[in-house]
């Protein structure tokens, strides 16, 4: 019996070092497996990069993945969760008709309803910004879209923090390093 696929987001740590974002990302491409959304960062630790990738994929493949790409040199930890294990954030970027949302009341009431900001108003466009869930930045695109207001839209890549005290990460650098002394 196949396991039912689901989203998957890796955090992985590695090194500050030109192409190893190529190499991790064809990790995925060997084994057929699309990347929903990608965010590359700092961390908190000096000189480690973080990269926040999501998935959709069963658990067998998942570990699979992970495990290869910890196997890449400049690698210094990957992990896979779910969403209930993360604290996760994504932002939103609506450019709206100026002139529809001036004429319609209606679309500034779904802005609001939704807890978006408008954060810029020309005669042309209008630009709102929402920050929230993945499911939450998607409803308010297709509230948005019925009026036919929409001129861009895009989001950014999952930004996620564990909902532990500390980075698995960080346990890890502080063993490596006790093992080396």
């Amino acid at each position: 019996m196949e396991e039912k696929k689901q989203l998957y987001t890796l955090l992985v740590y590695s090194e500050n070092v030109a192409g190893i974002l190529n190499q991790i990302t064809a990790v995925f491409t060997r084994r057929q497996v699309n990347i929903e959304s990608l965010n590359v960062s700092a961390s908190s630790i000096p000189g480690v990069h973080k990269y926040t990738i999501t998935a959709w994929s069963d658990e067998d493949q998942i570990q699979k993945i992970v495990r290869q790409i910890e196997k890449k040199i400049d690698v210094v930890k990957a992990n896979y969760f779910t969403d209930d294990q993360l604290f996760i954030r994504e932002s939103g970027l609506y450019k709206l008709a100026t002139p529809m949302v001036l004429d319609n009341p209606e679309i500034s009431r779904t802005i609001r309803r939704f807890g978006a900001s408008i954060i810029e108003v020309n005669p042309t466009y209008t630009i709102v910004m929402k920050h929230g869930i993945t499911e939450d930045i998607i409803s308010l695109f297709r509230a948005l879209d019925t009026f036919g207001c929409v001129l861009q839209y895009t989001r950014s890549g999952r930004i996620a923090v564990t909902r532990g005290m500390v980075e698995q990460v960080s346990e890890f650098l502080e063993q490596r390093e006790n093992d080396e002394f």
